[in-house]
């Protein structure tokens, strides 16, 4: 396959084509969250213009000292990228919620936003008194965002999780990738954490068009679990019929030989994808250069290519082994079938299908300068997300956030002095 390197949008480029404003414009957010579901999806919430504030302990949301070399990346890079990625286009204020003013003083921030979102455990939330109740008992505008890991109530609710504990493993997903004898396959970094995003942002933009409608704002609830069951919900909606642990995927003795994985003569791996594999059938036979399969009673319908699975595919490999990625992108295409190359990272950012739709984006960081990252999975004719800048340096704009909540210097400075706030 031919590439070309994308051409990440520009910051620049978003003002030169003069978009319309932002659809969340004029919508003020508190996050008061760490790691990566819930400030990922604040971050979608400022690519779409909301304003938005972190709240960050003293030191900082720990996924700011958290390096990709930790999980095996061998990067020269400096900065945390992933942490770009996840809260870009914010501003950063640090307060100490042990602090007797601490928790006060997020209350009061919090009265005066449209969208509040936490990842604070309940007995936290209690703690500092930061309940949806209690919120909402003072500010019935606001609209109360809540991403947990096992959900608000139940034996496990204070338990702390992440997405590779709870959405990956204790879902169910985990158990059923990986080949057998193999072990269950780990995730990738942060694969439930940004799923669970995008579902807090499609909750929260729901609460926000029902507040147009009521006037009143509500709770909003998500939780890595549910968004585990739900990614799982073609394989758990059997289950919960008949409760039978179905079997993981064996490409060697696949159920269908033409949904299934085959590498090439340079080591590189094509997916077939054919759920129904009579209409290719024909054309694919033609292409591997065995045509007697056509006729070959073992392999005539769909149903007897799947009971002889064990066989063809050792068989279709054998002729994927014959040519390289590149030969069989240009014969599978002809044939007309369904396929994709698998992918290594290096390829994704390369890929001109990115490029064409602008799938990348650059942010522009006062201290490592423009560098590229991942646009917002999603696009609007008008009011396309866009981000604002990149992440926050922490309490860069202390005293700005502060006075634009009406605060006076004198108290601002009482306040750093007695370390409620950073800055």
């Amino acid at each position: 396959m031919t590439a070309a390197k994308p051409s990440p949008r520009s910051d620049t480029e978003a003002e030169t084509a003069a978009e319309p404003p932002g659809v969340l414009e004029g919508i003020r957010v508190i996050e008061l969250a760490n790691w990566v579901a819930a400030p990922n999806c604040a971050a979608l919430m400022a690519d779409l213009g909301a304003d938005v504030v972190k709240l960050e302990p003293p030191g900082g949301d720990p996924y700011r000292h958290y390096m990709q070399r930790a999980i095996e990346y061998d990067y020269p890079f400096t900065a945390n990228l992933a942490f770009q990625l996840d809260n870009r286009g914010k501003r950063s204020l640090s307060v100490d919620l042990n602090h007797e003013e601490g928790s006060a003083l997020a209350r009061e921030l919090i009265a005066q936003a449209d969208i509040f979102i936490t990842n604070l455990l309940p007995k936290r939330r209690e703690k500092y008194g930061l309940t949806a109740e209690a919120l909402l008992a003072k500010v019935p505008r606001l609209i109360d965002v809540w991403l947990t890991g096992y959900g608000s109530t139940g034996p496990d609710a204070d338990q702390l999780g992440y997405d590779y504990s709870v959405y990956w493993a204790r879902s169910g997903i985990m158990a059923l990738m990986g080949e057998p004898p193999s072990p269950p396959a780990l995730q990738r970094g942060a694969m439930g954490d940004h799923t669970a995003a995008l579902n807090l942002l499609g909750s929260t933009l729901a609460a926000l068009r029902l507040r147009d409608i009521t006037g009143e704002g509500q709770r909003v609830e998500v939780s890595l679990l549910a968004t585990g069951h739900w990614i799982l919900g073609c394989d758990l909606s059997g289950a919960l019929v008949e409760p039978i642990q179905p079997p993981r995927h064996d490409r060697r003795a696949p159920v269908n030989p033409l949904w299934n994985s085959y590498p090439t003569r340079d080591d590189r791996w094509v997916l077939l994808v054919m759920p129904q594999t009579d209409p290719y059938w024909p054309a694919f036979c033609k292409m591997v250069e065995r045509p007697e399969w056509e006729s070959d009673p073992r392999y005539a319908t769909h149903e007897s290519r799947n009971e002889h699975g064990a066989e063809l595919a050792p068989a279709i490999e054998e002729a994927f082994r014959k040519r390289t990625l590149a030969e069989w992108s240009t014969l599978l295409d002809e044939a007309g079938v369904i396929w994709a190359p698998i992918a290594r990272i290096t390829d994704v950012i390369d890929d001109p299908q990115a490029a064409a739709n602008e799938f990348f984006v650059e942010l522009e960081h006062p201290e490592i300068g423009r560098f590229p990252t991942v646009a917002a999975p999603f696009q609007l004719s008008s009011g396309n997300p866009r981000p604002a800048g990149a992440a926050p340096l922490l309490d860069a704009e202390t005293g700005a956030i502060l006075r634009e909540f009406g605060f006076e210097d004198e108290r601002i400075d009482a306040l750093r002095e007695r370390g409620v706030v950073g800055g």
